[in-house]
């Protein structure tokens, strides 16, 4: 466990620390803003592609493999992005890190299903927690200190050395917990999920991104090309003797409960966690360093108690962390969409802290549950659909995100008399903020009121794999 987090921690650190670089990357490689976005788009339409195949892989490779072959990629791909001369060095050392990251996540979340016994999974499953949440929120941090200081090269040779430790230490410890199945390999299903899953990612990360949004034939295209391709695929998979990705977890309701949990908070962070940051440096005119210091707080206490969660869900089941964190993560939101050029930095800061201690009792609590309620055979396929979907969810929330800040900045500056001035630029940003703050509350209203389906599962012993 301990490799596959240190590795999983690298690898999320540096997938945000670039996001920082970005403005940086702009003027070195002399490129626009669509461009440079390429470096985030890459990164997510790798994960979205390869995310779905993770279930067939753990039945055909070992966990010592998969696991040499993410950390390889991974290794390979932070070198060339540390020794990156140009924009195009950089955008292939992005695919093999999304290659090493879709590859080592769902072999985490498997892993811990096999080795560790439904009454202490919680814990376990809270440490994953540590990464997903931490690693990315220091990102920012640490990448605004490094190119205030040194070059945004450093940011991936700092991550080199702990990559490299992380294989070593899986080199001697790792030991193969799945149990190889070999099922039959189907093209069609692979280039149906790879169209499908590719062209829903790709169709809303470019909603995000340019000028035409939602209106762009390009993004209009992929969604619906990428929905046909997976209707098509989802119907192959219901009449397959032995599916790449086994739907029958949704015959689990806790696994549907669960996931609906995930994908509400993917929604709920990552429309938050783009939004706040644009603010700070726009609205408030601090600099990229002092706003990623200010979100610091929030994130690092979300990675810390993410452990102590799972601890507790182990003891008391997931309704009495799920229903309370979604209550306060909307009642932050509430009071995030009133936030003005007038609140304080400690108020933010603050409302920020609450925010994500929500999300800490909601994640992995619910993800957990859901997790546990699927038979042994079902764990692969289990944390496929939830990884893939939630990189689905992470694509829609940044698209709207942005979308609903664009229009509510053009609201505002159409009806302003003086549309050029920095006062008014900032009021839209506010505007736009507020708007934003409040689609992630109603999103968190539809959650809480999911929530109150959810029941503890008992695993029964009799059902375990024999590796027990």
């Amino acid at each position: 466990m301990a490799s596959l987090l240190i590795c999983g921690f690298v690898g999320m650190f540096s997938e945000t620390a670039l996001n920082i670089a970005i403005s940086n990357l702009m003027d070195v490689f002399q490129i626009s803003a669509a461009t440079a976005q390429w470096l985030t788009t890459g990164f997510l339409l790798t994960l979205g592609i390869l995310m779905p195949m993770t279930g067939l892989l753990m039945q055909w490779f070992t966990t010592r493999q998969l696991f040499i072959v993410s950390l390889a990629s991974s290794i390979i791909g932070t070198l060339i992005a540390a020794l990156a001369f140009n924009f195009e060095m950089l955008m292939v050392a992005r695919v093999l890190q999304a290659v090493g990251m879709g590859l080592l996540i769902p072999l985490m979340f498997n892993t811990i299903l096999i080795v560790y016994p439904p009454e202490k999974r919680g814990a376990a499953m809270g440490f994953v927690g540590l990464v997903i949440m931490f690693a990315p929120a220091t990102g920012p941090t640490v990448a605004g200190l490094v190119i205030e200081y040194l070059t945004w090269h450093y940011i991936f040779w700092l991550s080199l050395p702990f990559l490299v430790i992380g294989l070593l230490v899986g080199l001697k410890y790792l030991e193969n917990v799945n149990e190889l199945s070999k099922p039959r390999i189907d093209l069609l299903s692979i280039v149906l999920s790879t169209i499908g899953f590719g062209g829903v990612v790709f169709g809303f990360s470019k909603a995000g991104e340019g000028e035409a949004g939602w209106a762009s034939t390009v993004v209009v295209a992929s969604i619906v090309i990428g929905l046909v391709a997976l209707v098509l695929f989802v119907l192959r998979q219901i009449f397959m003797r032995e599916p790449m990705m086994n739907l029958r977890v949704f015959k689990y309701p806790m696994f549907i409960v669960g996931l609906l949990m995930v994908l509400s908070c993917m929604m709920i962070i990552l429309s938050s966690m783009i939004i706040l940051p644009m603010y700070l440096q726009n609205g408030m005119s601090l600099s990229a360093f002092a706003a990623g210091l200010m979100l610091l707080p929030g994130s690092a206490l979300n990675g810390i108690l993410s452990p102590q969660m799972g601890r507790l869900f182990d003891k008391y089941g997931p309704k009495w962390l799920v229903i309370p964190g979604l209550f306060i993560v909307a009642v932050m939101l509430w009071f995030f969409s009133g936030i003005t050029l007038a609140s304080s930095i400690t108020l933010i800061v603050t409302l920020h802290i609450g925010l994500m201690v929500g999300i800490s009792m909601v994640w992995m609590p619910s993800q957990t549950n859901g997790l546990n309620q699927l038979p042994p055979e079902l764990y692969p396929h289990g944390t496929a659909v939830m990884n893939t979907l939630q990189q689905v969810a992470g694509a829609i929330g940044t698209a709207v995100a942005i979308s609903i800040l664009t229009k509510g900045m053009e609201k505002y500056l159409h009806n302003s008399p003086a549309p050029n001035e920095l006062t008014e630029m900032a009021n839209a940003m506010t505007l736009g903020s507020q708007n934003v703050f409040f689609f992630a509350m109603i999103v968190t209203i539809i959650g809480l009121v999911i929530a109150f389906f959810i029941r503890r599962v008992v695993v029964k012993r009799a059902a375990m794999s024999p590796m027990h």
